[in-house]
């Protein structure tokens, strides 16, 4: 065996043939399927190694007072923690790849799912660049077919699509279809809520309501399909802030200060009851960065708004009073 197609194999790029090739190989006895999952292993530990970027000075993300370090660096520490259980996600997925039965011809999938408070930057089989936000599930195939490339998403993610004018690709929701052939777009389609939205920034997307296949609508640039009340409709976006989530940033604009709650569950993996009437409408526009933490943020909007806060720390919930 090609230790080099293994590698291949590894990093999503190989064709059915070559995955056939592999699968035949690891079947015909113990010893190399005890061989796969130890260079699996390595390559695993060579991929976690490698993503803790280089701290310095110079990086802009440290370009802050020296106290906010150790959170920093707090931040790289769980980045990798999260990688290793996306590690083990693929591994599950690769063992199923082996041992599926040899009639079989069912291309394996690889499953993320992203926990709150956390995010994740992946490249798909065909070369696209995928940001995934917390609380965030996707599916995809070890490598697309010639007729499609097809992603099952359940959350929030931001695709910058590989061009391939001959093969569509596709972002399955529960509520929604959306089509692209080569473009920059954001998805946010959570399960347990009612919403569904597409945004495009740069070229052009089809999308399809699954309720009725015959709602669809082309976006063009700085545009945003949703659905309400069952049906799609468009609106023009002015503003791209909302989508810097996959830059570390929490943005919002005129927006009610529940709805800012409920991003910062989502982003810092608590929950938040309000129990302040009065300041649950309240609008705001701002910007937080996600490494100065849920703390930091409330006392910002405290200066605008009186009210108070306590934490509990052991069930991870924030009172709002």
């Amino acid at each position: 065996m090609d230790f080099k197609l293994l590698y291949k194999f590894f990093e999503g790029l190989t064709t059915q043939a070559e995955d056939e090739i592999i699968r035949q190989w690891i079947m015909d006895s113990p010893d190399n399927e005890k061989r796969f999952f130890e260079e699996r292993k390595m390559f695993d530990a060579i991929l976690l190694n490698s993503k803790e970027p280089d701290i310095n000075e110079n990086t802009e993300l440290l370009s802050v007072p020296s106290g906010n370090r150790r959170r920093i660096s707090a931040y790289f520490r769980e980045f990798i923690k999260i990688a290793a259980i996306v590690a083990i996600t693929l591994f599950g997925s690769w063992y199923y790849f082996l041992h599926i039965n040899k009639k079989d011809r069912r291309v394996a999938t690889q499953t993320i799912s992203v926990p709150a408070g956390q995010r994740l930057n992946i490249i798909l089989p065909d070369g696209t660049d995928v940001w995934l936000n917390a609380k965030t599930t996707i599916k995809y195939p070890v490598s697309f077919n010639e007729k499609e490339r097809l992603i099952s998403l359940d959350g929030q993610a931001y695709f910058n699509v590989a061009k391939n004018k001959d093969i569509p690709f596709f972002v399955k929701t529960r509520d929604g279809v959306v089509q692209a052939l080569g473009t920059k777009f954001d998805v946010m389609a959570y399960s347990d809520s009612r919403s569904f939205e597409t945004v495009l920034m740069e070229g052009k997307v089809k999308v399809r309501a699954a309720c009725d296949s015959l709602q669809s609508i082309i976006l063009t640039p700085n545009n945003k399909a949703y659905l309400k009340n069952g049906k799609l409709e468009t609106v023009y976006v002015e503003d791209f802030s909302a989508y810097e989530w996959k830059d570390g940033l929490i943005s919002f604009k005129n927006e009610p200060f529940a709805q800012i709650m409920k991003s910062f569950e989502k982003v810092y993996d608590i929950k938040i009851v309000i129990e302040n009437s009065r300041v649950g409408n309240l609008i705001y526009t701002g910007k937080f960065r996600v490494i100065d933490g849920v703390d930091y943020a409330l006392r910002v909007l405290q200066k605008d708004v009186k009210f108070k806060y306590e934490r509990d720390t052991e069930k991870h919930i924030v009172y709002i009073k």
